[in-house]
């Protein structure tokens, strides 16, 4: 997925456990570390101000994009399956 999640820089900035967090933000341990590894699909902005207020940050600093690599002709090759004529 192209939208990277820096939760952890900004923990690791903050010295804060993740459980410290995901109290001070009201939201269950559980759904902090499906947000922070990447796995939601969505972010409230409730949820997104409530990080960036407990955190003394901007959403810039927790989410950003990267285009997703492009596959090589050798990738492509690798993932097609083999025929024979």
């Amino acid at each position: 997925m192209p939208v990277i999640v820096d939760i952890d820089v900004m923990l690791a900035k903050r010295k804060m456990p993740v459980g410290v967090l995901a109290e001070r933000i009201g939201i269950t341990p559980a759904n902090l570390a499906v947000l922070k590894n990447g796995r939601a699909k969505a972010v409230r902005f409730t949820t997104l101000a409530a990080l960036c207020e407990v955190l003394d940050c901007q959403p810039g600093d927790l989410l950003r994009w990267e285009p997703e690599e492009e596959h090589s002709a050798a990738d492509l090759a690798v993932q097609r399956p083999l025929t024979r004529e």
